[in-house]
Formats: C-alpha cells, structure tokens, sequence
C-alpha cells in the first residue's frame, strides 16, 4: 500500500516543483508602478486661484514647491510623474502634471499653469563620443606632438635678451 501513495506523490512533487519554476520565473516580468514628486490632489490645484490666493495662502493648500523658479522667485513648480517599467527596462513616462504658479512682486497669485506630458521631450544622443571642433589627433600626435615645440620662435617662449 505504500508503493502507492509513494507513486502518487511523486507526480504531485513535480508539479508543485515545475508551479513554482513557473511563478518565479514569470515575476520577473511584472509591470512595476512608480510615483515621483508631488503627489496630486485634483481638489486641492483646482482651489488655487489668481487673484484670490497669495504665497502663503498656496504653500499651506499646497506645501512647499518641487523647485521655485531659476531666474526669480516668483514663480512656484509642483511637479508630479507617473513610470512603468518592465523587468529591468527603463522606467518610461505615462503621466506627468506640472503646475506652474506665478506670483507679483506683492506676492499675489497671477496666474496657475498646468502642463502634461505634451512638453516632455525624448533626447537620444547619438554615439559614445561627443563631436568637438578642431583638428583630429591620433594617439602618437597626442604624445609626441609637441617634441621640437618647445623653445621654437613664435611658440610663445620667453626670448634671450
């Protein structure tokens, strides 16, 4: 009676085994979710509103900005990006909101802009190399280029006087 309880666990075993071979082996090739920046509450941008609002009055609806402009402080980003990712791929963009609010030199509200992923650019470069003006040396003219340079008239070397 052993015989066949043994022979019936043994196939059980393989595909308990080959299950497992088969989860592991496929997990890998789940679609990761990523969330980066501020986290958007549709309620909360919407209430912003020029005229109305002023620095402070944003900061606390909203907290404290992503980044605040380059060139003055005027401006305030709140920046927020959506990824997928596949296995071990790049992440790449699904959705990106960036809400822009300008303030006068008072610190009032003048305007709210929101933009998506319609500005996001894809720059490839192309290459390993980045392309530069000039001439093309070979390695042996790096090395040996200046043998003789050295001292010659007009090479910028101090003359005997």
């Amino acid at each position: 009676m052993s015989n066949s309880n043994f022979s019936f666990a043994a196939p059980r075993a393989r595909l308990i085994a080959l299950g497992l071979v088969v989860a592991v082996a496929t997990s890998g090739c789940a679609q990761l979710k990523g969330r980066q920046g501020y986290i958007v509450d549709p309620l909360l941008t919407e209430a912003i509103t020029a005229g109305v609002d002023n620095r402070e009055s944003v900061e606390k609806t909203l907290g404290r900005p992503t980044f605040v402009g380059q060139f003055s402080n005027n401006e305030y980003y709140y920046v927020s990006r959506e990824t997928r990712q596949l296995a071990f791929a790049k992440p790449r963009p699904v959705g990106q909101q960036v809400l822009r609010v300008r303030f006068d030199p008072a610190g009032n509200v003048v305007a709210v802009d929101r933009t998506g992923l319609e500005l996001v650019s894809k720059i490839s470069p192309e290459g390993d190399k980045t392309p530069t003006l000039g001439r093309e040396r070979s390695f042996f003219e790096d090395i040996f280029g200046n043998i003789g340079a050295v001292g010659a008239p007009g090479a910028g070397a101090p003359t005997g006087q």
